[in-house]
C-alpha cells in the first residue's frame, strides 16, 4: 500500500540559478512512496547517485568483494525491489516536479552493514532509526535542501515508532567546504542545527550524532535483501 504524500515547503536559503529551479521560489519535501520508483531512478541517474551505490551500501552485510560485486545493476535491481514494495524509508525534495534530494532513513536494523560496523557501533535503544545518506545534485547543494530533507526524515521515524534517529555525518578534514562526494552522510553542523546531540565517544574517528523523539511506536525491522 502507497504511504500518504505529505509535503513540506522549505523556502531555499539562498539564490539559485535559474537553470536549477525552473520558476520555483520554494522547496517541497515529502515522504517517499512506493509508487516513486521512476521519479528515484531520474533523479540517481546512470549512476545510482554515485559509484553504483543505489542507496544499498549500508543494506549489504559488508564491502570489500561483495560489495564490489554488487555496485551497479545488482543494487538498481535489489533498491528497486525493496522500494517498491514499501520496505524502504525516505524522503524526496523537489522543485515544482523535478526530484532535486534524497534522504535515506529506516529502522538502524534495516541497514546491517551499519550494525556491523565498529567506528559506528552505539549504545541506542532498539527502536532507534538511522539517517543514512543524502544525495543533492551539485546545482542544488548549499540551498537549504539537505536540512529541509533531514527535518522531514525525523518526522517520518517519529510517525513510524522511531524512539530516536541517529546520523553518522563525514568529519571535514579542514575549515573548506567538504566535496558533495564525501559529505554524503551530511556534516556536523546540518545535524547540530536542527538539535541532534553528539554522542560520540571521546577520541572517536566518526561522528554520531542523536535526537530523542517522543510519543514513537515500536516497529521492528522486517527487511531482506
Amino acid at each position: 500500500m502507497a504511504r500518504k504524500k505529505r509535503t513540506t515547503s522549505v523556502p531555499t536559503t539562498r539564490p539559485v540559478s535559474s537553470k536549477a529551479t525552473g520558476n520555483a521560489s520554494s522547496v517541497k519535501v515529502r515522504p517517499l512512496t512506493s509508487d516513486d520508483w521512476p521519479i528515484v531512478e531520474r533523479l540517481f541517474g546512470p549512476k545510482g547517485a554515485c559509484g553504483g551505490c543505489w542507496c544499498m551500501l549500508w543494506r549489504v552485510p559488508r564491502g570489500g568483494q561483495l560489495w564490489q560485486e554488487r555496485k551497479g545493476e545488482q543494487n538498481r535491481r535489489d533498491f528497486k525491489r525493496l522500494m517498491t514494495s514499501g520496505k524502504v524509508f525516505g524522503v524526496l525534495a523537489f522543485a515544482v516536479d523535478e526530484a532535486v534530494g534524497w534522504c535515506c532513513v529506516g529502522p538502524k536494523g534495516d541497514f546491517p552493514r551499519l550494525l556491523n560496523s565498529r567506528v559506528l557501533k552505539t549504545d541506542s535503544a532498539p527502536q532507534t532509526w538511522s539517517i543514512t545518506c543524502f544525495y543533492i545534485p551539485s546545482h542544488w547543494r548549499n540551498c537549504g535542501v539537505a536540512t529541509a530533507m533531514l527535518n522531514e526524515a525525523t518526522t517520518v521515524a517519529k510517525a513510524n515508532g522511531a524512539a530516536a534517529v541517529e546520523g553518522y555525518p563525514a568529519r571535514p578534514y579542514s575549515e573548506k567546504q567538504m566535496p558533495g562526494a564525501f559529505a554524503w552522510t551530511g556534516v556536523p553542523r546540518l545535524f547540530e542545527k536542527t538539535e541532534f546531540i553528539n554522542v560520540s565517544l571521546p577520541g572517536a574517528s566518526r561522528d554520531i550524532y542523536r535526537k530523542t523523539l517522543r510519543g514513537g511506536r515500536p516497529r521492528k525491522s522486517t527487511v531482506k535483501i
